[in-house]
């Protein structure tokens, strides 16, 4: 008899997130579980690698999904290299599906490139393992407090993309599909094919006041939507203005679709 295929569940909000059990108990049974995630939260890391003096601690972590142990791991680290020791040291074959999430806060808009979640997906891709992506919409207070959530719109939505993937492999030419489902969704919700919308979303608001440069401080998160310019057929537009489900097929080629050259140069005419 083969085996199962192994899914690594992850995220950058924590080994111990309600998402990423959540994530973790939408894939339970369509294969083998292995739950590798950041020691601590991680959110807004994208792809960063970090070099302190804990990184790479690894630590077996108890997690009961639907039921039953899962093996799990806390990785001091970023999430990116959650994935990244899952696969070389952790894994016992072959990861056949990486899911990231379920990530508090809606990752859209100008906002993909800065999330955890999306880029543990990204690294998971450039390994060669097949990658989904989910978040729920979120207050920005919520981020980092793990607020109650209804998890069962999200957990669908994010079954149905794995037995897809798992299936029928990821879609030609996408690397990681990116989902992100309302707070007040259903699972009869409609899930939407959407594109990225090129609004920044998640926006940094100058301090109110003269503060001293010498001591730490956050920027603080403001969600900024134009209405007026936000265009059709777009994650923010599914999210904010429709309340649907949004899956958008992302890649990590970032080379413009354009016709402008450099001048020219010496030898050229």
């Amino acid at each position: 008899m083969p085996e199962p295929p192994l899914i690594l569940v992850t995220n950058d909000d924590g080994v111990h997130s309600p998402g990423l059990h959540a994530a973790a108990e939408a894939v339970a049974g369509l294969g083998d579980l292995l739950l590798v995630a950041p020691a601590t939260q991680q959110t807004a890391m994208s792809r960063a690698f970090v070099t302190d003096g804990e990184a790479g601690v690894i630590k077996r972590a108890v997690v009961h999904i639907a039921g039953r142990a899962v093996p799990g791991y806390a990785v001091s680290g970023s999430p990116v290299m959650a994935v990244t020791h899952a696969v070389l040291e952790l894994a016992d074959r072959p990861i056949a599906l990486c899911v990231s999430g379920i990530n508090y806060g809606e990752n859209i808009g100008g906002a993909i490139g800065v999330s955890g979640t999306v880029g543990a997906a990204f690294e998971a891709d450039a390994l060669g393992i097949p990658a989904i992506a989910a978040a729920i919409t979120a207050q920005v207070s919520e981020w980092r407090t793990f607020g109650t959530v209804d998890w069962t719109a999200a957990r669908h939505f994010t079954r149905l993309l794995a037995r897809q993937v798992l299936e029928n492999g990821m879609p030609e030419g996408v690397s990681v599909l990116n989902l992100n489902v309302p707070r007040g969704a259903t699972t009869r919700t409609e899930l939407r094919r959407t594109v990225q919308s090129q609004q920044p979303y998640y926006v940094r608001q100058a301090p109110e006041q003269a503060r001293p440069l010498g001591q730490p401080y956050q920027l603080p998160v403001e969600v900024v939507v134009d209405r007026d310019r936000l265009e059709p057929g777009t994650d923010i537009h599914a999210i904010v203005c429709d309340q649907v489900a949004s899956v958008t097929p992302l890649t990590w080629q970032m080379t413009a679709r354009t016709d402008w050259m450099p001048p020219a140069g010496p030898g050229q005419a």
